[in-house]
């Protein structure tokens, strides 16, 4: 009994090769992650200045002052 079986390189060889295998997939998909990330708060921040805007519209956030 060594310290490894075939079994046990192949998986790694096949993990290493799904990560670190041509084409440069790790940075591809950081970089998806990272648009997703800012596409995600773009749209946070459109949805809170549409809230804020209707509130105006409406008069209920003059209303809720008084």
């Amino acid at each position: 009994m060594g310290t490894f079986s075939i079994w046990h390189w192949l998986i790694v060889l096949v993990v290493v090769l799904i990560l670190f295998g041509g084409g440069g997939k790790i940075p591809r998909v950081m970089g998806d992650l990272a648009k997703g990330i800012k596409s995600f708060k773009s749209n946070m921040k459109e949805d809170s200045t549409e809230t804020t805007e209707s509130k105006r519209i409406d008069g209920s956030d003059e209303a809720a002052k008084s």
